[in-house]
């Protein structure tokens, strides 16, 4: 499985590619991708598209991790985030990529061990979990994280995905089951 995490961002969108075979976790790729902040917000997300569109081609991941959005104080950084988030959803749905989103403090406790490590806590455990030569920059880490999160924590989420939707096709055939059982009873009571 080869696992895409992003960290969404209008100036920065860090990224980062992790396969897994069995429990072995390998490092693919990372990057960032950097946006002009004098571009208006339309160029930056233009940018975000076609630089993510190279990402997805050339790694071609099977799922994805994006960081979800979390509460802000500032409301306008917020909604050009959303924006950025937006369009990398889109990229991926497009792309035909699963998409999985987890919470800054749940990578933290999957990575670091707790919900309040610093970005050089987790920074260091990717180094050391993913036996990376030097510390990729922070978007690029975080992503990495993302990727790693999903790896550890979403195989669950998929054999959950995957069981329930066995599940309702087995409904599905038994409900059509049951109503050619209740059609053929009510004509074997109509006949004479």
């Amino acid at each position: 499985m080869i696992a895409l995490g992003i960290d969404p961002g209008t100036r920065k969108l860090g990224w980062g590619v992790v396969s897994r075979r069995g429990n072995k976790l390998t490092h693919v790729g990372h990057g960032i991708i950097r946006l002009n902040p004098k571009d208006s917000l339309a160029i930056r997300l233009t940018h975000i598209e076609r630089d993510l569109e190279q990402v997805l081609s050339e790694f071609r991941p099977t799922v994805s991790s994006v960081e979800t959005l979390f509460f802000h104080k500032d409301a306008q950084a917020a909604a050009k985030l959303g924006h950025a988030r937006g369009v990398v959803l889109l990229s991926l749905a497009r792309a035909g990529v699963q998409v999985f989103e987890y919470a800054p403090a749940k990578v933290k406790r999957t990575i670091a061990g707790g919900g309040r490590a610093d970005k050089r806590q987790v920074a260091l455990m990717m180094q050391s979990l993913l036996a990376l030569r030097e510390l990729p920059g922070e978007d690029a880490t975080d992503a990495l994280a993302l990727a790693v999160t999903h790896l550890r924590l979403g195989v669950g989420s998929e054999r959950l995905l995957l069981a329930s939707e066995a599940m309702k096709e087995r409904a599905r055939a038994y409900r059509s089951l049951l109503g050619r059982k209740r059609r053929a009873a009510t004509e074997a009571a109509e006949e004479p």
